[in-house]
């Protein structure tokens, strides 16, 4: 009897060892975290993870930032103000959590605000200057397979629910909707069914009050033949993407077109796209485009070999408010010809 429960005991370890997640990274960035687990040996239906720190206690992250990629695990932190936080993963088998894991202490680093988007105490997008989600802050993720039946209820919007992630940001053109909106996309996004041109195109009537962050999840969020174009729209952020083989109508991967204010790009990693009919586009049109807009700040972003990168252009009619801040770009062979 006795071996028997010493058996017993033995397997059971050996089922809760199995299950158990093996952390084999972990990381803090720019006001976020990631962490990255092994896949189990034995069957787990989910995880859910936390985190603590900052006079936070347990706070249980979207399912959304937790993915599957076959060999491995990967859960993204977003939101976290500058600080030290712990993490905790743990399996869930029919519904019960198991055994956790934890990782030591992560160090958070803020995102440096700077430049003339962020003037005027201006705060673009929709997180807080300690990097957390502003006061009923909406949050949507986008992946290939919800791409185009996303959908949300939106004040001012012509039809409700605006379904597909073009009709939602249609929902936000005429600024009535005031709650500070952030589109999170998941993995690679190829063109969806609906779009203008070939783009997704941001607008809120230069509310002041209205905010809207378009980010990349972890470190593989890509637009994948299609780019952003922002017009009369205020206090907007892009963020932690990449755009690659950009097709749309305007060529640009990310295109500031008419009277737009107080926006921020940054973080992002920006390749060429489809060739062009003209000499000097034979990387595609342009790479980060801005007219006859003011108040921006280009930050941190990664040019990759574009023939034709970045472009500034004013109308000689209108100066006023035409401040533009570009630092700590990386223009990586770019190449004009």
């Amino acid at each position: 009897m006795k071996r028997q429960l010493l058996i017993s005991l033995g397997l059971i370890s050996s089922i809760l060892s199995a299950q158990k997640a093996t952390i084999t990274e972990s990381s803090g960035w720019l006001e976020s975290a990631y962490i990255k687990w092994n896949t189990p040996t034995e069957n787990v239906d989910s995880y859910n993870v936390y985190y603590t720190g900052n006079g936070i206690t347990n706070k249980k992250i979207d399912t959304q930032l937790i993915r599957n990629y076959g060999t491995y695990f990967r859960a993204d932190v977003i939101g976290l103000s500058a600080g030290s936080y712990n993490f905790r993963v743990v399996p869930v088998i029919n519904g019960v959590e198991k055994e956790e894991s934890s990782t030591n202490n992560i160090t958070v680093l803020p995102h440096k605000r700077d430049g003339f988007a962020h003037t005027n105490n201006k705060i673009p997008g929709a997180y807080n200057l300690d990097g957390t989600l502003k006061k009923d802050a909406v949050v949507i993720y986008i992946s290939e397979d919800n791409k185009n039946t996303v959908s949300l209820n939106v004040t001012g919007a012509n039809n409700n629910p605006c379904i597909g992630l073009q009709s939602i940001l249609d929902g936000f053109k005429k600024g009535k909707d005031t709650r500070p909106l952030v589109v999170r996309l998941i993995g690679n996004i190829t063109d969806l069914s609906y779009m203008l041109n070939g783009d997704l195109v941001i607008e809120n009537n230069n509310n002041s009050s209205s905010y809207i962050t378009f980010e990349g999840v972890g470190s593989d969020a890509i637009a994948n033949g299609w780019g952003i174009r922002i017009k009369n729209a205020s206090n907007i952020e892009i963020r932690n993407l990449g755009f690659m083989l950009t097709d749309a109508a305007e060529g640009d991967n990310i295109s500031l077109q008419q009277k737009n204010d107080y926006i921020w790009v940054h973080n992002n990693d920006l390749f060429y796209g489809y060739p062009g009919k003209d000499t000097d586009q034979a990387k595609g049109d342009g790479a980060l485009d801005a007219k006859k807009s003011g108040y921006i700040t280009f930050s941190y972003n990664h040019f990759w070999d574009s023939g034709k990168a970045s472009l500034l252009g004013l109308s000689e009619a209108n100066t006023v408010g035409a401040y533009a801040t570009y630092h700590h770009n990386w223009f990586d062979q770019d190449i004009q010809e």
